[in-house]
């Protein structure tokens, strides 16, 4: 069966729609940096290639130092006009922005398609969590604040590529209905095409908001430790996060920094192989690009058949190819697992981490191919790869301690509860963890012992937001922790004078004397 693209759907298509939502911010050949208050056509734009196919696209017009510098003077002297402005007016600009943003929910889903590879669903989703979540903080957010005000200075924001909307874009609309102007950087890998849009959006709706591109060596100590700032916000991988981190140790700043962490599946005394399998499957969504995502599986040794049979089924099922690929030209989008990751580099070193897995005497569980994959006729396949598993990886591969961000799983076995516990915490600290297990005093008994800040007992766990704290434990996460209503708390302060801690996974692992 021959696929095709589905007509309307090519990234010329999507880019011209672009052009005609938001000619402030894009044109016909590249992209615009919001600094100092307006669309400048600033920095020097690289060249990039969508994961999908391999088409060029704009790439992000990266600034300079100097640049850096003045954007984010500008946004310290915004912040002062924005943080005076009575609430009822920062929540019905921000209503405003969340209405424009929902009103171009297809456009900015189709460009987190192109830009960063999700299939139409999961992008879909991405912009309505954004969404969806902020029109929560709308409903609380007077409770939320009640006699806390703004920061100092406003937030900097500097973010992964994987989810630009249901993270970034709505963790800064946060910041700002609690009165923090906002300058954030887009991803150099993804996403910037999609924050564009947005950002024009937020901006139409007289929202302080400053985007910018840029080099992290060159303009992250602008973003981090400039005077004025009130908080940076991270979300990456740890030697970043580390970098982040150590800038800030003599500032006393406000901070909150998500890194990775290898989250795992224990399972021991287990039988309902049908619950598992269907959490596996959804496992892969996305190709396991998320924080939340859970690459390694730590079994008891008597249940390795079971688990293998489950296994093994869900794998050969799984769904991916090309995104907007269709046999009919009136075919509904394709409901894939996943597509590519984020790009042919990342594909590439996936694939050295198999091979020199089982070179150094790993059990290769399973090798997909592309031939099972749905993909247009010659088209470029250098970011796509199939799931992949090894068992028993040696202790000394590069994936035995760190995530591999996509869809290669290793499976450890283990024939006592101490081995599995070590094993479940070798990745010195995660985000999420689930044990699969019959026995509920086991699960008890060993939940508080996982270095995980969130433990599903036979469930996975996920990121949250609204009601639901989330942050990390160990070397996955540093600073204040957020979601629900600690998530306005970390980007406002209490009455003058009042003596105020945030709860947080700082340096000394207590409450931290916010400022």
């Amino acid at each position: 069966m021959t696929l095709q693209l589905k007509p309307g759907t090519s990234w010329d298509d999507t880019y011209a729609r672009c052009l005609a939502a938001a000619p402030e911010a894009f044109t016909p050949d590249r992209l615009l940096n919001l600094v100092r208050g307006d669309w400048h056509a600033v920095g020097t734009p690289g060249e990039h290639t969508t994961p999908l196919d391999g088409t060029p696209i704009p790439g992000p017009p990266r600034v300079g130092v100097e640049e850096a510098a003045a954007a984010v003077d500008f946004a310290v002297a915004e912040h002062r006009g924005w943080s005076a402005t009575p609430l009822d007016e920062r929540r019905a600009r921000v209503l405003a922005a969340v209405e424009a943003l929902a009103g171009q929910r297809d456009l900015l889903a189709m460009l987190l398609v192109w830009e960063i590879g999700k299939p139409w669903r999961p992008a879909c989703a991405d912009v309505d969590r954004a969404l969806d979540g902020v029109r929560w903080y709308l409903e609380h957010i007077e409770r939320q604040l009640g006699a806390r005000a703004a920061l100092p200075g406003p937030v900097s924001n500097i973010a992964s590529w994987n989810y630009p909307m249901s993270v970034q874009v709505h963790a800064e609309l946060v910041q700002l209905l609690a009165g923090n102007a906002v300058i954030a950087k887009t991803p150099s890998q993804g996403g910037f095409h999609c924050l564009t849009l947005a950002h024009a959006l937020m901006r139409r709706a007289g929202l302080p908001v400053t985007l910018l591109s840029g080099t992290g060596a060159k303009i992250a100590d602008s973003l981090i430790r400039s005077p004025g700032l009130g908080a940076l916000a991270f979300v990456g991988g740890r030697a970043n996060g580390r970098r982040a981190a150590t800038s800030l140790a003599d500032l006393n700043r406000r901070h909150f920094l998500e890194q990775e962490g290898l989250n795992t599946w224990g399972v021991w005394d287990y039988s309902d192989w049908p619950a598992l399998a269907a959490h596996l499957r959804k496992g892969f969504e996305y190709a396991k690009q998320r924080c939340t995502a859970y690459p390694r599986y730590v079994v008891q040794r008597r249940l390795f058949p079971g688990f293998l049979e489950t296994y093994l089924t869900v794998l050969g099922n799984l769904r991916f190819g090309h995104p907007l690929a269709v046999a009919d030209p009136g075919a509904a989008l394709p409901e894939l697992d996943f597509g590519p990751v984020i790009h042919a580099a990342k594909a590439a070193e996936l694939t050295r981490h198999f091979d020199d897995a089982v070179v150094a005497r790993a059990v290769p569980l399973h090798r997909g191919s592309l031939a099972d994959g749905s993909f247009l006729p010659g088209q470029d396949l250098g970011a796509y790869i199939a799931p992949a598993s090894v068992l028993d990886p040696p202790p000394n591969w590069a994936l035995h301690h760190s995530e591999p961000f996509g869809p290669l799983d290793s499976v450890v076995l283990v024939d006592t509860e101490s081995e599995l516990l070590a094993a479940m915490n070798a990745g010195n600290g995660s985000l999420v963890a689930s044990i699969a297990t019959d026995d509920a005093d086991f699960a008890a008994r060993i939940a508080p012992d996982l270095l995980a800040f969130k433990v599903g007992i036979n469930k996975p766990r996920s990121r949250g937001d609204r009601e639901e704290v989330f942050g990390g434990l160990g070397a996955s996460w540093k600073g204040a922790f957020v979601g629900g209503d600690l998530l306005v708390q970390a980007v406002s302060h209490g009455p003058e004078g009042d003596e105020e801690k945030l709860y947080g996974n700082f340096p000394d692992y207590s409450l931290y004397p916010a400022r």
